[in-house]
């Protein structure tokens, strides 16, 4: 199974955040917390070359909160910082605010010493289901950006304001245009930032096994009873077709579904 993805909108999008960025004082780059390592986009990575980048740990609360927080901080360097949360929660616009203003103090200071107000332009961006629009909502403290649990809900850029001068613009989710690194390719999958008509799910449902097993083995057999495969996790839930055929498919779905809505646990993939 080869994965790739990359719609003819994703080449829009890449176009328009390099085009918007001239103007762009900070970029929010939202990254998923069960897959953040896999969720750095190497094209955004060099269209933010000289930006200042507050990056995102989203999802906290379906994540391995513990391995989130081990690897956030080296995000942290100069002209960077980080947050981990969960954007759904009230009080993460108010913390996302602080750190926008926080790094570009330099900036307000400067107008403050003429007596001008200025606005702060940011930017979000990241891979598709990352919860970015979520973010700006809570961001607004209402509905203006269209959300959605699977990628590509977001077409196009939508400038907003979210109080304390600052200008706020929401990207759709970009990928990059060749995956070639395929266990990133599959964590993408899992999180459901690649859409699910694009692999095999019962490639990709073994291949989650696998890696439960080495990092989650106690969240993996409480949540499977002890069935350490798909056949016997089919026979388990009586997910049988016609000529009493094991039904694999719905299986290996059941099994990538209950990773995504936390039944087995807050699991962090990278």
């Amino acid at each position: 199974m080869k994965i790739n993805w990359f719609p003819g909108h994703m080449t829009k999008a890449l176009k328009e955040i390099k085009r918007l960025l001239i103007n762009i004082d900070v970029v929010i780059y939202v990254l998923d917390s069960r897959a953040p390592i896999s969720s750095v986009n190497p094209s955004l990575n060099k269209l933010a070359q000289g930006k200042k980048i507050l990056y995102v740990f989203n999802k906290l609360d379906m994540a391995d909160e513990k391995r989130t927080k081990e690897i956030a901080p080296s995000f942290r360097k100069q002209d960077c910082d980080y947050v981990c949360l969960n954007s759904t929660m009230s009080g993460s616009s108010k913390l996302i605010k602080q750190k926008i203003l926080n790094l570009c103090k330099d900036k307000t200071a400067k107008y403050n010493a003429k007596g001008i107000k200025t606005t702060l332009r940011a930017i979000v961006v990241g891979v598709p289901n990352s919860g970015k629009s979520t973010l700006v909502n809570n961001l607004c403290q209402k509905a203006k950006a269209i959300t959605g649990n699977k990628p590509g809900v977001t077409k196009s850029a939508q400038w907003l304001s979210i109080g304390d001068n600052i200008e706020l613009c929401d990207t759709p989710g970009t990928l990059y245009p060749n995956l070639e690194n395929q266990e990133i390719a599959k964590k993408l999958c899992l999180i459901g930032s690649i859409k699910d008509q694009i692999f095999d799910e019962v490639e990709l449902a073994n291949d989650l096994i696998v890696m439960l097993e080495e990092k989650y083995p106690k969240e993996f057999l409480e949540r499977f009873k002890g069935n350490k495969t798909l056949e016997d996790i089919a026979k388990a839930r009586s997910y049988i077709l016609a000529k009493n055929e094991l039904d694999i498919e719905r299986t290996a779905m059941a099994v990538i579904d209950d990773f995504r809505k936390c039944r087995i646990g807050r699991i962090t993939l990278d």
